[in-house]
Order: structure tokens, then sequence, then C-alpha cells
């Protein structure tokens, strides 16, 4: 299981290739959950999303004969355009698995960044099967957007600087997909703050690791239907799964029409532009879901900005 000190390799490895994002405050957020709340802006993160964190540290990782055989893995978009960026600026191949329905943006964006991008059915083909069959008929080296240390240890910087810039946190809410950043961000959080509060977020269609979490044990279900793209998985990770166990204390989750609020609240209060999957936590914590958070001070990711601006006006506008 990763630990702090895991992470803090992890951010020497990227220091000088990934941006060190800022932290947003916002008076109207806090006056509206009556707490003082510190946003990580990974929306404005290299590629839009704090994927390239985690896809950097792996890929620096590798070692010269590793990486001469070319890198692999299946995303909806952000941890393709990381690996393909994270590939691109270490002069190695890259070959990406992408859902059919992935949105087109994110599509041109990874076949931008000098990545091979391979198409798939989501909802009809099983995308970790299709990842291993195309690392043994290629001999690439798998890197997978949340089942691998590397990439945990990378995403756990985010709670790193938060911590750093933002000073002790009571409460940390991150955004839950398959749940390599919040098994990095438990990690450096617990280990810097213990009695910090550690809760995920998931769209309340896709409630796979609330579940999994009340069971103890990983539950699966139907590729969920909802606007935040960057969580519609069907399971956590293998490996993300013990971690969150261990050092998450909650899921709580957000509805399509309540990440949407917090996507108009971003742009409309804080000039700053989420994508769904990015909402998610601010999502929950406008709605009132997050818990009770009176006085608090919190930490809430938000973690891509990757839609575009046909996509954002049509969210929002409904």
């Amino acid at each position: 299981m990763i630990s702090l000190d895991d992470v803090k390799a992890a951010a020497r490895r990227i220091e000088g290739a990934a941006h060190r994002t800022p932290v947003l405050r916002s008076r109207a957020l806090d006056e509206a959950v009556g707490a003082t709340v510190f946003l990580k802006a990974e929306n404005l993160q290299r590629v839009g999303a704090f994927k390239f964190r985690g896809a950097y540290n792996a890929v620096a990782a590798l070692t010269d004969d590793e990486r001469a055989r070319g890198v692999a893995t299946v995303s909806s978009g952000n941890h393709a355009q990381a690996l393909a960026l994270a590939a691109q600026l270490h002069g190695i191949p890259a070959v990406i698995l992408m859902p059919d329905d992935a949105p087109p943006g994110k599509l041109a964006a990874t076949a931008g960044y000098g990545a091979q991008v391979v198409r798939f059915d989501r909802y009809a083909e099983d995308r970790e099967e299709l990842l291993a069959e195309l690392v043994a008929d290629r001999g690439l080296v798998p890197i997978h957007p949340y089942d691998d240390e590397r990439v945990m240890a990378g995403q756990g910087t985010v709670a790193l600087e938060l911590i750093e810039d933002a000073g002790p946190l009571d409460v940390l809410l991150v955004c839950v997909g398959g749940g390599g950043l919040i098994a990095g961000c438990a990690t450096a959080a617990k280990a810097l703050l213990p009695d910090v509060r550690v809760v995920g977020v998931e769209p309340e269609a896709g409630d796979d690791v609330r579940r999994s979490l009340a069971a103890g044990e990983r539950v699966r279900i139907e590729v969920p239907r909802t606007i935040a793209d960057g969580q519609q998985l069907p399971a956590p990770g293998e490996l993300t799964f013990p971690v969150i166990r261990e050092r998450v204390d909650a899921v709580e989750l957000a509805s399509d029409a309540e990440i949407v609020d917090a996507m108009r609240f971003l742009f409309e209060r804080l000039k700053t532009v989420a994508e769904p999957s990015g909402a998610c936590a601010v999502g929950a914590l406008l709605a009132g879901r997050a818990g009770d958070v009176t006085g608090l001070r919190v930490g809430v990711t938000i973690t891509g900005g990757n839609v575009t601006a046909e996509r954002f006006a049509e969210l929002v506008s409904e």
C-alpha cells in the first residue's frame, strides 16, 4: 500500500513538469455552505486535469527498457490525454483505448499529443480485458488510469500541495472514479493531518465505491449513465479499494443536476470552467450532501476542465 514517502517522491519526480495549481477562494461559496472552502484547481493542470500528475510520475518511473516498449492505457479522456502527453515528453509511443462515446474534445486532444487511439464500446466490451489483450499483443507497458501505485502516488500530490498551500483542513472532499485520486489524496492527507475527514464524492447514478465500502468488498454495477464521463466506472480498482477502505471516511453522492449547478456556480462566481466529473465534489458540497461542514476548513478538488464550449453551454443552460 502506498505511503506518504511515495507521494513525496512523486512530487519530486513531477516537479517542473506538472503545474502547481492554484487554490481558489470564494466568499460566496463560503457563505453558501457556512465553511471556509479551499478549491484545488486541477482544471488548470496540464491537459486540463489532475491525471497528468499520475501519468507523468508513472512514465518517469519506468526503466529505459520499459520506455522503449511504449505504453498503453484505457481511458474516457483525461488519463488518455495525460498519458499521451507524458509519453510525448519522454519521446516514447503510446496506444490509448478510448470508448466510442468519449467526448470529442478529449479524443482530439489525445490524438493531438501523438498517441494512437483505438476505439471501443464501453457498454458492450470489458475495458480491462481489452487493455490486457492490447498489452499482450503489442508488448506495451500498461499504465492503468488508477490501479497503479505510481499513478496513485502522483495523484496524491494534489492533497500534498493543497495542505502545504491552504494549511490544516478539517474535511477533504475528493471526486471519485476508479479511486486513484482519492487513494493518493487520502494517503497524503491522513499522514499529514491524522484527524482530517476524507470524503469521496461520486455520481448518484454510479455509486459503486459507496456500495463497496458498505459491503466491505468490491461491488460491481452496470456502467452508469451520467454526464460525469470520467466517473463512468463499474467498480473501484483492485489496488485502490484497500486504500479507500482503510483511509477514506465516507463516500457521498451528487446527482447530475447538482453537478451542473456546481459547474454554473464555479463559472459565474469564480470564473473557472469545470467539466462534469471535475465539479462532482463541489456539487455535493453545495447541495449539502457532504455532511455538516459548518465552521470547518474544507478542501475540495476540482479535478478537470475538459469540456467543449458547446457541451458546457448545453449543460448549464438546461
